[in-house]
């Protein structure tokens, strides 16, 4: 369940262990999105397609179904789909990985699930680039100034790795449209980039501050409307486009099992069992792995450890159908990386902190490394971005309809999860990396 880092993964050790076996994904795309470069595509640096490994092609040994899970039921040993077409089937298993990530998270804030925009997937990353450059050609049109602050204004709120990323390549897409753009990037946090080490938020802050963005933080949003976004501290800033970056949560389809969780996720033993069903096995974001390297913690929400937790899930899957043995999962975080645009960058490969150009080959040469395929395509988009002006136009392929977080909400069959703290809204700009 899931092709994302976790189940891609899973999935390929599976196709070399065990080369006979019937492989069945249910995913409701064709792919595995590179979730981490998203802000390029939004930016206008990489095509949609880059950042989409084809299953088709990267995994032929296995059996795709379109579509989402809807029910699993440990007891039948089967789970329920429905497709891209909305018709519903039961596909039997004798071994079920539950690797189907997370979710935006939602808080109860008046606004925000009918006006901001989710940025978690293709879709969302092209229609922000249109609307960007949308907003900022209507606002030449403007017929009062209130109206142009608004269209030229942009919010980003979270500054955690994606929201961050997102604010530095949308600056940067604004400054070679050669417009005017106000960019504004808030979180709760007393910091950007609070799950790195304070060696690089403070170099991270200071290169947005340079291009301009202003960066607010140690505030929440109270209310968002379609014209503006209101602050706890009572200001009020102008915008039509606000970008939730705030973080994720566990998919809520583990919720219905009743199996013991860990902040909503999946509580797993150290090869990626699920206590009393030795058939169920759950990696990546949706799982609750112990994290060995910290005794009595659970392995953080990363494409670092989905990735490698999928590997090791494959492994003993295997291993429970006899082919290998057992693998605990072990791993210790070896570094993060920041892509700021441009030239720019912050990275921690082995907790050696690096800024500017070092770290920005640094970073390429991780996603670069990471990828499963598109290596290539990448590379030379990166390149043609060094050489020449990015192609600063929309095609308004992606409606309005359907990228606000209400409507992706529906489109899951979810409910919003609302949290409150004391009485008022909170959150925390963690994401998946």
């Amino acid at each position: 369940m899931g092709t994302g880092f976790a189940g891609f993964h899973c999935l390929r050790t599976l196709q070399r262990r065990l080369p006979d076996a019937e492989l069945v994904a249910v995913n409701p795309a064709d792919y595995m999105l590179y979730v981490p470069l998203l802000p390029e595509v939004a930016g206008g640096t990489l095509e949609p397609r880059r950042v989409a490994v084809p299953l088709r092609t990267e995994l032929r040994g296995t059996r795709t179904v379109l579509g989402h899970v809807t029910g699993i039921d440990l007891t039948r040993k089967c789970v329920t789909a429905v497709d891209v077409e909305g018709r519903r089937r039961d596909i039997e298993w004798d071994r079920l990985v539950i690797a189907s990530g997370s979710v935006t998270r939602l808080l109860s804030i008046p606004g925000v699930a009918e006006h901001a925009k989710g940025f978690k997937t293709i879709a969302e990353s092209i229609y922000l680039r249109d609307h960007v450059l949308r907003q900022i050609d209507l606002a030449e049109l403007a017929s009062n100034l209130r109206e142009r602050t608004e269209r030229t204004t942009f919010v980003v709120v979270g500054a955690g790795y994606t929201g961050t990323e997102l604010a530095a390549q949308g600056k940067e897409l604004t400054r070679q449209a050669k417009r005017d753009a106000r960019w504004v990037l808030l979180d709760m946090a007393d910091r950007v980039l609070p799950n790195l080490s304070p060696r690089l938020s403070g170099p991270a802050k200071r290169v947005l501050e340079k291009r301009g963005v202003e960066v607010r933080l140690g505030q929440s949003v109270s209310e968002v409307t379609d014209t503006c976004v209101r602050l706890t501290d009572g200001t009020e800033i102008p915008t039509r486009t606000v970008v939730w970056c705030v973080g994720v949560r566990p998919d809520p389809l583990v919720e219905p099992l009743e199996l013991p969780t860990t902040q909503g996720r999946l509580n797993t033993d150290e090869f990626l069992t699920v206590p009393s069903h030795p058939d169920v096995f759950a990696a990546g974001d949706v799982a609750a792995v112990p994290d060995l390297t910290r005794p009595g913690e659970i392995t953080p929400m990363t494409a670092q450890h989905a990735q490698r937790q999928g590997r090791v899930a494959g492994i003993n899957v295997a291993a429970s159908l006899g082919a290998g043995e057992r693998k605990r999962y072990k791993h210790k975080d070896l570094g993060f990386v920041v892509d700021l645009a441009g030239t720019q960058a912050v990275a921690d490969p082995l907790h050696v902190p690096l800024r500017g150009w070092p770290a920005k080959v640094v970073t390429r040469g991780y996603h670069l490394a990471a990828m499963p395929a598109n290596r290539l395509r990448v590379a030379f988009d990166w390149i043609a971005d060094l050489l020449t002006r990015r192609q600063v136009v929309h095609f308004g392929l992606v409606p309005a309809e359907g990228v606000s977080l209400a409507d992706a909400d529906r489109a899951r069959g979810q409910d919003n999860e609302h949290e409150k703290t004391g009485g008022q809204a909170r959150w925390s700009s963690s994401a998946t990396r």
